[in-house]
């Protein structure tokens, strides 16, 4: 009797520490591919890959709402089948948020850009 409780002890903390890995697995599954859609856009940028701007915004753009996607997943364990709908409830507020986000900051940069006043390689020498 002895040896059947000391080897469903061992059981439950062997499931036990499968279920900590496995965390661990989408953890760093998700920290990958962060730095994945972190780069790209970053390399598209420095390495002027594009030629049209619009188009380079446009795909950091969607690779920004891919990354939130992912840490949605893999950081905040949000699925279909978690915590009765609730989640589906997040899963909208964010998209909307991300909508707001991303409409605004293009709208904020494009006025900003077409209402700074243009600057003469003269006028950038003599900027502190």
């Amino acid at each position: 009797m002895t040896s059947n409780s000391s080897h469903n002890g061992a059981h439950g903390q062997h499931s036990g520490h499968r279920s900590g890995q496995s965390s661990l697995n989408s953890y760093l599954k998700g920290f990958v591919l962060s730095l994945i859609l972190t780069a790209i856009p970053f390399w598209l940028v420095m390495g002027n890959v594009i030629e049209s701007k619009t188009v380079t915004i446009a795909a950091i753009m969607i690779l920004g709402g891919i990354q939130m996607v992912v840490h949605m997943i893999y950081f905040l364990h949000m699925n279909s089948r978690s915590e009765g709908g609730w989640t589906m409830m997040a899963l909208i507020f964010t998209i909307v948020i991300l909508l707001i986000v991303l409409v605004g900051s293009l709208w904020v940069m494009y006025h900003l850009n077409t209402n700074m006043m243009p600057m003469s390689p003269e006028m950038m020498k003599n900027m502190p």
